[in-house]
């Protein structure tokens, strides 16, 4: 969090500067409220960049096996901008190299571990062990409780949901 701090600090000092060469460019008819007005708007702009770029980052980090199956993307009164374009403040992964398939009564049992990652002042992962039954697309957790929430699209689990055909691929 400190580095993003920093950041944006010197993202506000450029734009200042930026700012600064404009007006000084003009000849000095430029306002002097340029200055920290370009300030802020650089500030600004790179806390934009920042949130709108975590997932892209996050995904990054993950290995080729990963996939993501759900993505959350929420709207937020006091960031305006959020209403035109949504962000993504959390997603769900599977990695396809830790699924340990077996059959039971002939039917097709997946057992595999759910990543959740939010995006909060320290990002969040929980993890979470789901057995699926491929036949009749129910999901329960292992272990307990389940920690990892569930999102009502991948909890009906149609044919058509990412986590089904994931774990569930026609053969």
């Amino acid at each position: 969090m400190i580095w993003h701090l920093i950041a944006a600090v010197f993202a506000g000092l450029g734009a200042a500067g930026v700012g600064l060469i404009l007006r000084l460019a003009s000849g000095k008819r430029l306002p002097r409220w340029i200055v920290p007005v370009f300030a802020g708007i650089g500030m600004l702009a790179y806390q934009i960049h920042h949130e709108y770029s975590w997932f892209e980052y996050k995904q990054e980090q993950l290995p080729d096996s990963a996939e993501v199956v759900d993505v959350e993307q929420s709207q937020v009164f006091w960031r305006p901008w959020t209403f035109l374009f949504p962000m993504t403040t959390a997603f769900t992964i599977v990695e396809q190299d830790q699924l340990a398939v077996s059959r039971a009564d002939d039917e097709r049992l997946v057992e595999f571990l759910l990543y959740r990652f939010e995006k909060e002042y320290v990002d969040q992962v929980s993890h979470q062990a789901w057995l699926m039954n491929c036949a009749t697309r129910e999901m329960l957790p292992l272990e307990g409780e389940a920690r990892t929430p569930v999102t009502e699209a991948m909890r009906r689990l149609d044919a058509s949901a990412p986590l089904y055909g994931v774990l569930c691929p026609r053969a």
